[in-house]
């Protein structure tokens, strides 16, 4: 079956970044001129995604203000004689259907995705992390595409990873699977580990905020009890999904910025703008300049 809807969690509180966070969403933090949010979005829409569901929380109207149309702005835009501003404004929220619903309470990951249960139906779905950037290598696909055309060709939820510096596994959640077929790059999960230290971690393969689910990871979610900090781990709902049905694990060809980290945030700044036309030369001779003068 063909995946036509994703899922965009987006209703953590930023505590990483306050007080920036105070009062603006993490997912709209500005990567030179375009948020966190909208690169998401662009990825699953490049990826033949026709339809998003995005979970707020309070405080998160400013999501919902960049989607929509703003036709006073536009009218000053055409005024001005800008309408290739006021195409690029409206192309914000006019390549996929989107859709928003509040997370009411703080109850992690899993409980985000279960609020999706009513608008996705008995279809296989993906989720993007909203704070999450996936930049594929040149020539290679969307990082979203190279996971569906994964579950087209295993009919089976799978999970996008990456490998990470040893000591940075105590902040993902770390895949335990071995390689199933000819793709050396797709594992066969067996489970993964939340957080693990790090002698103890099964691999140096994270989670890279990237899913496509069949349907039944609800159940799953449903079944899962509240964890530390009281929240539902999406993690623990994905080990009793594997226990179930075959859950694949895809090392792609992608680099992964964790927004929700200020270096992290830093080189992702950093390393787009550099790739413009319009502001890279200028960044590189400065970046040069204060390297020299060091």
């Amino acid at each position: 079956m063909k995946v036509r809807k994703a899922v965009i969690p987006a209703a953590g509180m930023g505590t990483r970044f306050l007080p920036a966070t105070k009062s603006m969403p993490k997912e709209m933090l500005p990567i030179v001129d375009k948020p966190v949010l909208q690169f998401v979005i662009e990825e699953a829409a490049q990826s033949g995604i026709e339809d998003v569901l995005i979970i707020t929380g309070r405080g998160k109207q400013a999501i919902e203000n960049h989607f929509d149309f703003n036709p006073d702005l536009e009218i000053f835009l055409r005024g001005a004689g800008k309408q290739n501003l006021v195409d690029q404004v409206r192309d914000i929220g006019d390549r996929v259907q989107i859709h928003y619903i509040r997370q009411k309470e703080q109850l992690g990951l899993g409980d985000a995705i279960r609020l999706a249960r009513a608008h996705v139906g008995r279809e296989p779905f993906a989720v993007l992390l909203g704070d999450t950037i996936i930049e594929p290598p040149p020539g290679q696909k969307p990082g979203l595409r190279q996971l569906l055309d994964s579950f087209e060709e295993t009919a089976a939820s799978v999970v996008a990873v990456h490998h990470v510096p040893k000591e940075w596994v105590t902040r993902y959640g770390i895949v335990d699977g071995e390689p199933e077929g000819e793709n050396p790059d797709l594992l066969r999960l067996r489970k993964l580990v939340e957080k693990p230290a790090v002698n103890l971690a099964p691999s140096d393969l994270a989670i890279a905020g990237r899913y496509v689910f069949s349907a039944d990871i609800f159940d799953c979610i449903d079944a899962t009890q509240r964890g530390v900090g009281g929240e539902i781990q999406l993690t623990d709902a994905m080990n009793l999904l594997a226990q179930l049905q075959p859950v694949y694990a895809l090392a792609w060809q992608a680099k992964r910025f964790d927004i929700g980290n200020r270096v992290e945030y830093a080189k992702c700044f950093l390393e787009l703008a550099l790739k413009r036309e319009d502001t890279g030369p200028a960044i590189r001779a400065h970046l040069a300049q204060l390297l020299a003068e060091e």
